[in-house]
């Protein structure tokens, strides 16, 4: 078998598939979904009855469940249902209206959601007797739990609201060197001749400008953000807009939040999904990734774009870091699917960042 051909019997599952496991019981919603709730190759993951805030992010570990350590570590419970503000700086345990009982040759793993990631609201999932955040063992039967700590912006949410999305995978569907190498060389990710292709597609940053700016810097001591309303919150309220002064250079301050974008124009092709993964902390003290989710048809003409940028949520660690135009700051992996979406990204309801440059989240006008 050629390497090109390896891992066929693995891949995500797409949004039909996703609803067949409803059907079928493997995903339990507590409530129907939401139209757009199915995405083409994740599913939104909405918020439950209650949440608690907690002294401490946590892991179970092998020998407890998620509401054994909510009891040994809450301060006090949150009705969600009437909407709730949570503060940054502080950790809040939510349940999920979803929850699983997969059957043994299948996996999921989650991430934010893109608007979540803009904001800045760090959110992960947890599973009962879990030992890694956003990993969901194959055949794991119980709830799902969302921690939840906005780091700039205090946000409100409420029952329903959708910060965090999962996909299923079966088998091992990522694509190796020689795989993502062939792909690149029939159907280009990037617009870039020979990317460098270890360990995913490089992405570099933009710091030329995109109509003279070159990106947004989040602003502190802001007023609140409803997840839930989109366009209805002033950009200038909440941002600094940074212009190109021509040194295609950025300080990033420590602690502070910042919009970019890729240089690279991505393209996700039909039968492939792709996750922005974190780079090696060894070549700058900075992350560049809370949402990592790029569905099939993502930058595709055929889906209403024409390569699309990546946006990078930016946030440097403990000193000042100098990043340059063109520095690479992040990989994106590529995956297979099991089959086609009957959607792609782009092509319907709740496509919000196809055909992008440098865009703020939805929730902003």
């Amino acid at each position: 078998m050629n390497d090109d051909n390896m891992g066929r019997d693995g891949g995500i599952l797409a949004a039909q598939g996703i609803a067949a496991l409803t059907e079928s019981g493997a995903i339990l919603p507590a409530t129907p979904y939401a139209s757009d709730q199915i995405q083409p190759a994740s599913l939104d993951l909405r918020l439950g009855r209650r949440a608690y805030r907690v002294r401490t992010s946590f892991l179970p570990g092998h020998s407890r469940p998620v509401s054994a350590c909510i009891e040994a570590l809450s301060l006090h419970e949150i009705d969600l249902t009437n909407g709730a503000v949570l503060e940054t700086g502080c950790v809040y345990i939510a349940e999920l209206q979803e929850s699983l009982a997969l059957p043994a040759d299948l996996s999921a793993g989650a991430n934010p959601k893109s608007s979540t990631g803009r904001i800045d609201v760090f959110t992960r999932v947890i599973t009962d007797y879990a030992s890694a955040f956003d990993q969901i063992e194959a055949g794991y039967r119980g709830p799902l739990y969302a921690e939840i700590s906005p780091r700039t912006f205090p946000v409100r949410v409420r029952t329903g609201s959708r910060l965090s999305q999962v996909r299923f995978r079966r088998g091992e569907p990522r694509l190796s060197l020689d795989a993502l190498s062939a792909l690149h060389a029939r159907d280009p990710l990037v617009d870039v001749a020979s990317p460098s292709l270890h360990g995913g597609v490089a992405v570099s940053v933009d710091l030329a400008g995109f109509g003279g700016l070159i990106g947004y810097r989040a602003k502190r001591y802001t007023g609140l953000i409803d997840v839930d309303q989109p366009g209805a919150h002033r950009t200038g309220d909440f941002w600094e807009p940074l212009p190109a002064d021509g040194t295609r250079t950025l300080i990033l301050d420590p602690g502070q939040f910042y919009i970019l974008a890729s240089k690279e124009a991505v393209r996700v092709p039909a039968d492939f999904a792709a996750e922005m993964v974190p780079f090696d902390p060894l070549v700058g003290e900075f992350r560049v990734h809370y949402a990592g989710f790029f569905d099939p048809g993502f930058g595709l003409g055929e889906a209403g774009g024409t390569g699309a940028r990546a946006v990078l949520e930016v946030r440097s660690r403990d000193v000042p870091f100098l990043l340059e135009d063109g520095q690479i700051v992040g990989r994106l992996v590529y995956e297979r699917m099991l089959e086609r979406p009957a959607t792609l990204y782009g092509a319907g309801a709740g496509s919000n960042y196809q055909a992008q440059g440098l865009k703020l989240s939805k929730h902003f006008a």
